[in-house]
Order: structure tokens, then C-alpha cells, then sequence
């Protein structure tokens, strides 16, 4: 992803958000036979206060990937959007698309099997948390032997990345007058109205005014 001073994100902690908030990653490895990707949910480790992710894929993926033998990268992308020139006014203009992508590279360790239950564990609790009667990795009807002869198909990992590239490109290069009228269409009831990048427009214009005054 090519950078831009105008939209880096550089703040650890806002990064750690995007992340967070958007778990379903792209994992791309450079293999023997050219690019291969995989998607899988990954999570911060809650053990740590850097960038550091942990995860798994399955054992077919391990092979394609070769976890823990080269470098690669996880994708994680924020909300998004088509922006008109319309919404631009009587300027010269042409459609672009909002958005906000974390990229992660490095060699990832793997995980005992040990530490891979207890991601495996986490990453359940924390979507299943969400349910109204939420089912937890090892409540019935699983069972111990189940649950191992599961995860035994799995192979976890660790990435603290060594190469990190965060960009969120929300219309910080427009006028003031300008963002508020692309967050209103986002905000109603159009086409391409996308509710979550307008609310995300107003959080980042909201924080650097806040940073300037």
C-alpha cells in the first residue's frame, strides 16, 4: 500500500482500534508457486501493547504459507466507501473511495499447542460473547477430546511485525465545509449512503480539531 502524508496513520493506539474492530484479516505469503492468501480471524494479543497479532490457519493453509519460515502480511481493513464528485460541489472533481487498512508484516512464531487452545478459547469467547446465550469452546455438547482433535488441525501464530503501513484516507486533504457535506450523504439514504465511514469521517475530524485547539 503506496503511503501518503496527508492520510498516515501513525498512532499505535488507533491502529490497535482498527485492528480490534475489524478482525477478519487477509493473510498474503510470497510460497513457492507465487502469492497465495488466506482470510481468517485474527486478534490483538492481549498480552502485549504493541501491534503483536495472534492467530491460526488451518493445516492446509500452514502449508501453502509455511507459517514461521518467510515474511507475511495481514490486511486488515476498516469501513469504506464510494465518495461522488457530486458531493464535491461546482469544483473539478473525480469519484474516489474513502477508507482506513492496517497492513502487518513480519515472520510469525508459532504457537505451542498450548497457546493455540487458549487463542482458540479467546477468539470464540470473543464473538460468541455477542449471542444472547452465548456457547462457549468447551460447553457441551463438546467435549475435551473433541475440542483437542480440532485445534490439532490448526496451526497458530504469533506476528509482531517488523514493516507496518497504516493508512486512513477519510477527505482529511478537504475543506471543512467539504467533509461535513460527503459525512451528510454518507449518512442518509443514498446509493452509496455507508453509515459506519461516515461515523468514522466525524470520529478522525472530530480528533484532529480537538489536537488543534
Amino acid at each position: 500500500m503506496r503511503q501518503n502524508p496527508s492520510f498516515t496513520l501513525a498512532d499505535v493506539q488507533e491502529i490497535r482500534r482498527v485492528i480490534d474492530r475489524n478482525p477478519w484479516a487477509t493473510i498474503v505469503s510470497d510460497g513457492p508457486e507465487g502469492l497465495v492468501s488466506s482470510h481468517y480471524a485474527v486478534l490483538l494479543d492481549d498480552g502485549r501493547d504493541d501491534l503483536t497479532i495472534v492467530g491460526h490457519v488451518g493445516r492446509p493453509d500452514d502449508r501453502i504459507h509455511a507459517i514461521g519460515e518467510r515474511e507475511m502480511l495481514v490486511v486488515f481493513q476498516g469501513p469504506h466507501g464510494y465518495i461522488s464528485p457530486g458531493w464535491y460541489g461546482e469544483v473539478q472533481a473525480v469519484p474516489t473511495w474513502n477508507y482506513t487498512a492496517v497492513h502487518l508484516a513480519g515472520v510469525p512464531e508459532i504457537l505451542s499447542a498450548e497457546e493455540n487452545l487458549r487463542v482458540l478459547d479467546r477468539l470464540v469467547d470473543r464473538f460468541e460473547g455477542r449471542m444472547p446465550e452465548p456457547r462457549g469452546m468447551w460447553e457441551r455438547p463438546n467435549d475435551p477430546a473433541f475440542i483437542e482433535r480440532l485445534a490439532a488441525g490448526t496451526v497458530g501464530f504469533r506476528l509482531t511485525p517488523t514493516r507496518v503501513v497504516a493508512k486512513h484516507k477519510l477527505s482529511q486533504n478537504k475543506d471543512a465545509e467539504t467533509i461535513e457535506t460527503v459525512i451528510a450523504h454518507l449518512e442518509g439514504d443514498g446509493p452509496y449512503a455507508q453509515p459506519e465511514l461516515a461515523a468514522e469521517m466525524r470520529r478522525v475530524r472530530q480528533a484532529r480539531l480537538g489536537a488543534a485547539g
